[in-house]
């Protein structure tokens, strides 16, 4: 792999956008995502998106290849729910390394198919660690503030699994994104950095928060400063914020960022802010303008798409970001 830390130095690089936008286009119906080996499962599937690595994996491999002819340097894989604590609502933490495995090893040929057209533009591939649907630092019972859904060993034993699975399959860096309560990341952080040990490896790790409100602050109570500082102990290629803002939203979050940190920031947030039917309706024209002033402040070195955003949003940025100098980093001597 060449060294994206000095592909980082020169210029700005783009991460896709959502999968999950993405793959609504397909209109997938339950016996779609069963397919034939999951064709007798109890349990209900529509809607386990991960799951189609599994059963619909060539609609995965033409997402990932329509983002990176859109322009995209890094995709994420489909796995922002691959692990046994998510995939416990349908019933299938038996088949999570698979899931995780797959994944990565879809979008990884992909991403060597354009590597081997544009060698000069390599192409990576982030393996997506989700924040789970269980917060480890707040009770999800008012009646009950001391209850917890979850434990800082249980994140951890799952989040390894996950980790090592896609690190088989072949991913370039891990991205703990969404990152809602800062207690789980710290869990799959620790549990990478086991993995890390154990296989005597250095793997780039990107963390990306998500600031939920106008109070500016995480889920779980933090701000911005706080969210970066609780992380800062760890080795990160780099350290952002993604989803639940629209991009220009974001912009104040991103420069307490930038202006704390001496790493390369991301940002990747959503196409503008759902409609009352739950859409985004923000054109890929209106998001770049808005992404222009992260470019023009210099406070980014990663930029892509969350919610909403498509192949034509991530085009628009990677139009864009040629026209820019990516955020000046401090190299260590």
């Amino acid at each position: 792999m060449k060294n994206i830390n000095d592909i980082l130095q020169k210029r700005i690089l783009v991460l896709d956008g959502a999968m999950g936008t993405m793959l609504q286009r397909y209109n997938f119906t339950e016996a779609d995502f069963r397919g034939q080996r999951f064709k007798d499962w109890e349990h209900p599937l529509q809607g386990n998106n991960d799951l189609l690595s599994l059963t619909q994996p060539k609609a995965i491999a033409d997402v990932h290849r329509k983002y990176f002819e859109a322009g995209a340097d890094i995709v994420e894989t489909n796995t922002f729910s691959s692990t046994t604590i998510a995939m416990a609502d349908y019933h299938l933490e038996g088949v999570v390394y698979e899931l995780n495995y797959e994944a990565a090893r879809i979008a990884k040929k992909v991403a060597d198919e354009f590597t081997e057209k544009e060698p000069d533009k390599p192409r990576f591939v982030a393996g997506s660690i989700g924040p789970t649907n269980k917060t480890a630092s707040m009770s999800p019972d008012v009646n009950d503030p001391g209850f917890r859904a979850i434990s800082f060993d249980a994140l951890r034993i799952a989040y390894k699994q996950q980790a090592e699975a896609l690190l088989d399959g072949g991913v370039d860096m891990l991205l703990v994104e969404t990152v809602f309560d800062t207690l789980n990341a710290k869990a799959a952080l620790f549990a990478i950095e086991e993995v890390k040990e154990e296989r005597n490896i250095k793997v780039p790790v990107m963390v990306s928060g998500t600031i939920t409100d106008a109070s500016g602050r995480t889920l779980s109570g933090q701000t911005a400063e706080a969210f970066l500082i609780s992380i800062a102990h760890i080795p990160l290629l780099s350290v952002g914020f993604n989803c639940a803002l629209g991009a220009d939203q974001l912009t104040p979050h991103l420069e307490v960022l930038a202006k704390k940190s001496d790493l390369p920031i991301s940002a990747h947030p959503n196409a503008g802010l759902p409609n009352a039917f739950g859409e985004y309706d923000e054109t890929p024209e209106e998001m770049a303008e808005q992404i222009k002033e992260y470019l023009e402040k210099g406070l980014v070195n990663i930029v892509g798409g969350c919610c909403g955003t498509t192949p034509e949003h991530i085009k628009a940025l990677s139009t864009l970001v040629k026209n820019y100098e990516p955020r000046k980093l401090v190299v260590p001597a």
